[in-house]
């Protein structure tokens, strides 16, 4: 079974696609380099929201992937972004085929 960090953010200052950009260019390669990493992506919701989605191999690392992400948000993005949720569960299924974007 895999585990999932869901968190959102409000985008305080820019775009979207600025967030996004600093997030594949930084946060996907801090989370990388952790123990247990599947898998990383943003969506852009509306609103000014976003929201981004990291799969661990288990709970303790999706937790863990918390503290990262506050860390790397605050040195990185915190006039751009403000964390509004933040939450780790047990991935019951995930099935598809992977999308390109």
């Amino acid at each position: 079974m895999e585990h999932v960090r869901v968190a959102t953010y409000g985008i305080t200052n820019g775009t979207f696609r600025e967030v996004a950009d600093a997030a594949q260019k930084g946060m996907l390669h801090k989370f990388q380099s952790q123990p247990g990493f599947v898998r990383y992506g943003v969506a852009d919701v509306g609103d000014k929201t976003c929201v981004s989605i990291s799969f661990w191999n288990t709970r303790e690392q999706a937790d863990g992937a918390s503290l990262v992400a506050a860390s790397w948000v605050r040195e990185n993005l915190s006039d751009r972004i403000e964390l509004r949720s933040n939450y780790v569960g047990d991935l019951a299924f995930l099935e598809g085929i992977p999308a390109r974007v």
